[in-house]
């Protein structure tokens, strides 16, 4: 969307009390990464504010129609009227009609060219038409949802077509992870999206022999070798695949893991970390110490690191990467790849010599890397790393576990951060409702039981319906819940004292530490999830 103001769009909706001068310098951080996108656009993307205020707001400022389309809205066949070709390329949709007057709404009315496009199309079916605006990312889920998906799979093809098929429709749809397993009676593919595996596809048990030969083949995998091995998929340029191969009782199953390659960095704000600069300076601008970000495998620790990175890196600071594999490429990083031969501890024992200010270890799998990073962070070096438990408490456990010393961990831990990735409620389906009574009367518990009182009188919350945008799942894509526990002076006695973890929890609730479900309700509330899905992920009922 464009205007036609006297003053910048933001500014105008700070004055409206739409959104504040810290939300509009978000959505300008965010529109660095992102420059084609329009700042309303960025604003509804952020969802600082009720989405429907906001895009009122906005068509009172561009003296506009206005509409915060949903795909329920439309009221018509759109392709009775444009084809959805033109929709697309112009990202414009009709969506109601009546009495010769027909309305259409527009992603970008500044773009002249697409509005008079449309209007003369419509002109010459008789239509007088009335132009409306809401938002690029509407517009792009409910044109996604009538047009389908643009990839299938071809299970009728050569098994080199299927398995070029089987990758590119993954890639379409989002999937971050491919399975192709043998069963019985043949191969079933599925694909894990948004942290949930869906069936695609089923072929015949007589191609399960090609298969797997072409999978090894194109991985670097020997051919005649049944056990478990790795290999890689490099022949897609924007994407680095992993394989893994595992002999069951049916045969060999293959899971490849799609990473994107030159992906952009996404803020930690965006990710979902609570919207407090302070608490993001006091969590990650350390010296001397480490950062572990915590949570079990795929639950997105990876992608808060780089985040971090990204929030620290400065041209005058000398940061380095020790990961397996490097998932993203970031200009000014120095980014070391492990492989079999060389280890986390093996590359942070030649980086301790490279000067670094800053230091992400991929993971802290074993005493030695621990150790080795612990005295990294002693000795003036600022470390970031993953490791593989439940909670921020149970970092320090984990630690002790791994046999570093409670002297080493007082000293040197600053801060532990546990995240859940939860789905969000599809924007183009979700159904508004009021929270039912056994919704409030969950929420109000947890709230108590951490002194925190929730009025949900009059708040709305969302089911999830489902549409062909989300897969019929009722979600379209992740955000991250966090918890942050920031090692203060008391723990680091409780610490030393080699105190239990129910001892050191009870200390840090009562100076601020929150657990994860706190952050996740704020969600429901705010309405980016729902009380189910976040059942789903922590079992709270």
């Amino acid at each position: 969307m464009d205007s036609k103001k006297r003053q910048p769009l933001g500014i105008e909706l700070v004055k409206r009390g739409i959104v504040t001068e810290e939300d509009i310098e978000r959505a300008l951080v965010y529109q660095k990464a992102e420059p084609k996108k329009k700042i309303g656009d960025i604003l509804n993307i952020l969802r600082v504010c009720d989405p429907n205020a906001l895009i009122k707001a906005m068509g009172e400022i561009l003296d506009e129609k206005a509409i915060y389309l949903k795909e329920a809205d439309i009221k018509i066949n759109m392709t009775d009227y444009i084809s959805l070709d033109i929709a697309k390329q112009y990202k414009a949709i009709p969506f109601d009609e009546t009495s010769g007057r027909i309305k259409v709404c527009f992603a970008d009315t500044s773009n002249r060219r697409a509005v008079e496009t449309v209007r003369l199309l419509l002109l010459n079916k008789g239509l007088i038409m009335e132009k409306y605006i809401t938002f690029e990312t509407n517009v792009d889920l409910i044109l996604n949802s009538l047009g389908g998906s643009n990839e299938t799979i071809d299970v009728n093809a050569d098994v080199s077509g299927f398995i070029d098929s089987v990758i590119k429709t993954a890639m379409e749809k989002r999937a971050s992870d491919i399975h192709i397993e043998p069963m019985q009676d043949g191969l079933r593919v599925r694909y894990r999206i948004d942290g949930v595996l869906v069936n695609e596809a089923n072929v015949g048990k007589e191609r399960e022999a090609q298969i797997v030969g072409r999978l090894k083949a194109i991985s670097n995998m020997h051919q005649e070798k049944q056990e478990s091995q790795d290999g890689r998929i490099i022949m897609y340029p924007d994407y680095n695949i992993r394989v893994s191969s595992q002999k069951n009782i049916y045969g060999e199953k293959f899971v490849l893991r799609l990473l994107k390659k030159n992906a952009d960095v996404r803020s930690i704000f965006d990710l979902g970390f609570p919207e407090d600069k302070q608490l993001v300076k006091d969590s990650f601008n350390k010296k001397n110490s480490i950062t572990v970000v915590a949570a079990p495998t795929g639950e997105g620790k990876t992608t808060t690191l780089y985040s971090i990175i990204d929030y620290l890196n400065r041209p005058e600071i000398n940061i380095t990467t020790i990961e397996d594999p490097v998932e993203i490429r970031i200009d000014g990083l120095n980014q070391i790849e492990v492989d079999s031969k060389i280890t986390f501890a093996d590359s942070l024992r030649t980086v301790l010599r490279q000067d670094p200010d800053i230091i992400l270890v991929g993971e802290i799998r074993d005493r030695e890397t621990a150790e080795i990073a612990m005295q990294a962070g002693q000795t003036g070096h600022y470390v970031l790393s993953t490791i593989h438990t439940i909670d921020a408490i149970e970092v320090i456990t984990r630690l002790r576990k791994m046999g570093v010393s409670n002297y080493d961990i007082s000293g040197t831990l600053a801060t532990s951060v546990s995240q859940r990735l939860v789905r969000r409620l599809c924007p183009s389906c979700a159904k508004e409702r009021e929270f039912t009574d056994e919704e409030k009367r969950i929420i109000t518990s947890i709230g108590e039981k951490y002194n925190i009182k929730y009025d949900l009188e009059g708040k709305k919350t969302y089911d999830a319906v489902g549409c062909k945008k989300c897969n019929n799942t009722g979600y379209y894509g992740r955000i991250g819940i966090f918890e942050i526990l920031i090692i203060n002076d008391e723990l680091r006695t409780l610490i030393v004292d080699n105190k239990s973890s129910i001892e050191i929890k009870n200390a840090a609730l009562k100076n601020g530490y929150l657990p994860l479900i706190i952050d996740g309700i704020n969600k429901i509330i705010n309405g980016t999830t729902n009380l189910q899905e976040l059942n789903n992920k922590l079992a709270i009922y």
